[in-house]
């Protein structure tokens, strides 16, 4: 079995070795159980509660010298790529407690509204659960890839006419109306399970990272990774805590704005939020870490999104790139030597349309199968 040296270890040991030298050998390995069985010990279950699960969680902590380099300063950037969860994005930390707490509590259905990515591990994990899920989604306003997934994974997915913020309306009037359980990330569930992200880039770094670099659009993820640093450092796991710096798409920039934005508007559907949910946890979070919120426009998230690609070979979803876009626009605050983490939140497969529509390559079609014809196109 070939261990990546960046994935973390369980919350039961600490590695004080470089990166570099953690290569675990095969027989020192263990299969991965899932974040609720690794990280038990901070979360709220107990021993009859169902774990329902899809082994997710122990995503790479991936450095990335390039865009290093455009920093400087001896700057360090790694990117958490949380993309590679059982259903793509960093949407699974929070389903796997949200579902397990409520077939505790003998849930039979779940509701969530999702610009994607909710809908995606809601569904999955809630048949991994043997319940009904509903998915209430903004018509038009959902990446392909993210819809095919809900359902496939058997949703009953309802489109209504307005954005994500009315599709958290109504389901919030269900759940408190209907047998069904919310779990959107007001579900306190969620951000439990969202903060083991926090717990792994400890593990594997040996400390908290000076600057954690995240996109934010309902803001659950900025307040779950600052609840688990927090966890962390007050159990003696870090001795220091990061400053927070959130980014929103420039069309849907509530926290810049200062206020609700009532039509969001951006290519980076996953953040394409006006009015976050967690809107007190989040600026509570910018607060207490000294942190900053930013916005960056759609052209600079795709100047982002194409160059993790092509210069790292790490293809995420636009909103993701939301990170990097951010940290390259405000790359002269950062401190010399520091070490900065940027959180990619979802997959580029994702969202394909938004690669084939924004490469900047493009398919040489046409071609006959001859050998001189196909070196010409190659450039030979």
């Amino acid at each position: 079995m070939k261990v990546d040296y960046l994935t973390p270890q369980t919350s039961q040991t600490k590695s004080t070795r470089p990166l570099e030298a953690q290569n675990l050998s095969s027989s020192n390995c263990q299969p991965w159980p899932g974040l609720i069985e690794t990280y038990r010990s901070y979360l709220p279950v107990n021993e009859t509660t169902p774990i329902i699960t899809l082994l997710e969680g122990n995503t790479p902590l991936i450095p990335v010298p390039y865009i290093s380099q455009q920093i400087g300063r001896g700057v360090k950037v790694l990117v958490k790529y949380d993309g590679l969860n059982p259903t793509g994005s960093f949407k699974d930390r929070g389903m796997t407690m949200a579902i397990s707490k409520a077939s505790e509590n003998g849930a039979k259905a779940v509701i969530c509204a999702s610009t994607g990515n909710t809908s995606a591990a809601a569904a999955a994990y809630a048949r991994r659960g043997n319940m009904r899920a509903f998915v209430i989604i903004p018509d038009g306003y959902v990446a392909l890839g993210k819809l095919a997934q809900a359902l496939l994974y058997g949703a009953e997915v309802i489109a209504v006419e307005g954005n994500f913020d009315d599709a958290l309306t109504i389901v919030r009037e269900m759940a408190e109306n209907y047998p069904v359980t919310l779990v959107n990330s007001i579900n306190p569930y969620r951000l439990e399970g969202q903060k083991t992200a926090a717990f792994e880039v400890v593990d594997v770094l040996g400390n908290a990272p000076d600057w954690l670099c995240i996109p934010v659009g309902n803001a659950g993820n900025i307040s779950a990774y600052w609840m688990g640093f927090c966890q962390y450092h007050t159990l003696g796991k870090c001795d220091r805590l990061p400053k927070m710096m959130g980014f929103q798409a420039a069309g849907a920039a509530p926290f810049i704005s200062g206020q609700p934005i009532p039509s969001p508007e951006t290519l980076a559907t996953a953040i394409r939020i006006g009015n976050p949910a967690n809107w007190d946890k989040a600026w509570g979070v910018k607060e207490a870490s000294l942190g900053e919120f930013n916005a960056v426009t759609d052209t600079e998230i795709l100047e982002a999104y194409r160059l993790l690609a092509s210069q790292e070979g790490i293809f995420c979803e636009p909103a993701s790139a939301a990170s990097v876009a951010g940290l390259l626009k405000v790359k002269d605050q950062v401190p010399s030597e520091a070490t900065v983490v940027c959180v990619l939140t979802g997959n580029g497969l994702k969202d394909p349309d938004c690669a084939i529509n924004h490469s900047n390559n493009q398919v040489k079609s046409g071609i006959k199968p001859e050998l001189s014809v196909v070196a010409k196109a190659m450039g030979f």
